[in-house]
């Protein structure tokens, strides 16, 4: 409905400007809100306070000319004028109870897709190959996903692109390591817990010897030139790194695979390229024998400008290369409308350097973006960087693992007539869902503090407590023997009481949320809404009996609004990559 107001609201600035009111090149925006007090209408609007000044007129009679130039509709059956110009917008409760009707209709909730669809690639997870995902990696894995999940249901084509650290320095140590290790004659097992402990000894080595050190920055030049040897036994680090990692995210219930995969190797025949064509538009400086990007548009606090390295004095190239060779595919092959990167904000100015390099290289088209989508770090009781109680950092498959067992001994312990098999079923579902929505809850662009004790609670807004609200409302359907389908049809809303008013109005509401997380990108907006929908459900099911409803013309319309309830608590959870349960 917000969108329908807007588009009246358009129209009428449109007839404005015909009749000379609005200047022609006057810039404005039109945005419609929800009002907090109902008491004030539905929706409201401040385009008139806008369009005061280029208008040259007091915002109270641009209000009421902005009334007078609205297109008759149904939708609106009184409209206002608060406070200094603020347009107040009583809807028609016929729409409403239209709109509620429509949406059970199909597991859409008859939503429609975008009017301009995009190709939109999102860059998230990312791993670094040969070691284990850790904690850090959690947050890009589930925002991307999520954004993912959401921009597709939208209607724009989704490319999934994971980006996956395979390619550089870290290589070239654990073949030096490696080297070292077959020259002692040692045995060398590339199970992936060794490999793990492989990668700790290399990194040793490299801080410690510079001799290894040089040997270490030679086999990546080797192994970037496409030395055979080299690439058999990186060959080998990947595919274990790489079954870890979908084991991982298998677990996770993450929608990246095999084919998703696209890591920095994947661009190292075109790197020499990206320094040719750099050099060729005069963007390249050699700085201390490393070929680097200026721009006065990054400088240090002193003045001096920042360099982006793009290929180091021994020849190499770093992630900034292979980051506009990626950009370059994405725009050009990909045909790639935005570019979405999920990466920890730490990274902004290497992100802000490499885009800008990019649109003066010509690497990306100008009708196209590249949008860093950056967040915050996971911390512990301390308020640092989430660690292990020994002090290292947590491995993302141990953290699961903890979770589903906290889950399943909470299961055990309160247990009612289940079975063992729906007892180990539903820990896992809620271990899951814990870790992934406890993230998914907080601003992107925040910290937030792990907490084991908050993310399995029942109580506030956790994944327990919206997973227990949809097996609640399920409970109920079966216990009223719904044929869902029948319900979904047939039958006519009554909606009288304010709990019913309340529940319907935020029903409504999940189109436009939806279509905030795929515009901003940010999950968090979609778990606000889900809490906020299974808390007016609580407070309807207490005010407004159900199955012993007065009539049966309320109990079928009090049902319906039971069952669009349990189909967008499905809906919005699915878009978060969170499985429900029927029971709990």
């Amino acid at each position: 409905m917000i969108e329908q107001v807007a588009e009246l609201l358009q129209a009428a600035a449109n007839t404005m400007v015909d009749n000379g009111v609005i200047p022609a090149d006057a810039k404005y925006r039109i945005q419609v809100d929800r009002t907090k007090d109902k008491s004030h209408g539905d929706l409201a609007t401040n385009l008139a306070m806008m369009l005061a000044k280029p208008c040259k007129q007091n915002p109270r009679a641009i209000a009421q000319l902005i009334i007078d130039s609205l297109p008759a509709s149904d939708l609106i059956v009184k409209t206002d004028i608060a406070g200094p110009g603020f347009i107040n917008f009583f809807l028609n409760q016929n729409q409403l109870l239209d709109t509620i009707a429509a949406a059970l209709t199909n597991e859409r909730l008859n939503m429609s897709s975008v009017d301009q669809p995009q190709v939109i690639v999102v860059d998230y997870s990312s791993p670094n190959l040969a070691k284990e995902m850790h904690v850090g990696h959690l947050r890009s894995t589930i925002i991307g996903d999520a954004v993912a999940r959401t921009l597709e249901f939208v209607g724009h084509t989704v490319i999934r692109q994971n980006h996956v650290g395979n390619w550089g320095t870290q290589f070239g140590m654990l073949l030096a390591f490696l080297e070292e290790a077959k020259k002692k004659g040692d045995k060398v097992s590339m199970e992936l817990a060794d490999l793990e402990h492989f990668y700790r000894q290399a990194k040793l080595r490299f801080d410690e010897s510079e001799d290894f050190k040089t040997r270490a920055r030679e086999l990546v030049v080797t192994l970037q030139s496409g030395d055979e040897y080299c690439l058999s036994l990186w060959q080998e680090f990947n595919d274990i790194s790489l079954g870890h990692c979908q084991a991982t995210y298998e677990k996770l219930n993450v929608s990246l695979t095999v084919e998703d995969i696209r890591g920095e190797s994947a661009y190292n025949d075109d790197l020499p390229k990206i320094i040719s064509d750099l050099s060729e538009q005069g963007l390249l400086q050699d700085s201390e024998g490393a070929k680097c990007v200026f721009s006065d548009d990054f400088k240090r606090k002193d003045g001096e400008l920042l360099p982006l390295i793009v290929q180091k004095k021994d020849g190499g190239f770093l992630y900034a290369t292979t980051d506009l060779a990626a950009i370059r595919y994405r725009n050009f092959v990909l045909q790639a409308d935005r570019v979405l990167y999920f990466v920890d904000a730490r990274q902004a100015l290497h992100f802000q350097q490499v885009f800008s390099t990019a649109k003066k290289a010509g690497f990306i088209r100008d009708s196209a973006t590249l949008e860093h989508m950056p967040f915050g770090m996971v911390l512990g009781d301390d308020g640092k960087p989430f660690k292990t109680r020994e002090g290292g950092v947590a491995k993302l498959a141990d953290l699961i693992d903890e979770s589903i067992k906290r889950a399943t001994d909470t299961v055990r312990s309160r247990a009612s007539g289940l079975t063992e098999e729906e007892i180990v079923n539903i820990g896992n579902v809620v271990g899951v869902a814990a870790v992934k929505y406890a993230d998914l809850s907080k601003s992107r662009t925040s910290d937030y503090q792990f907490s084991w004790e908050q993310m399995l609670s029942l109580e506030g807004n956790t994944a327990p407590y919206l997973l227990y609200a949809y097996a609640r409302v399920k409970s109920i359907l079966r216990r009223g023997e719904v044929d869902e389908q029948s319900l979904s049809q047939g039958g006519v809303l009554q909606i009288e009481m304010d709990q019913e008013v309340a529940l319907a109005n935020k029903l409504a509401q999940c189109h436009e949320v939806i279509g905030h997380v795929a515009t901003k990108g940010m999950p968090h907006l979609l778990c606000t809404y889900l809490f906020e929908l299974a808390s007016t459900f609580s407070t309807f099911f207490e005010a407004c009996p159900v199955l012993k409803a007065d009539t049966e013309e309320q109990k079928q319309s009090r049902l319906k609004l039971a069952l669009l309830t349990a189909k967008t608590l499905q809906l919005g959870l699915g878009l978060l990559g969170i499985q429900t349960l029927e029971k709990m």
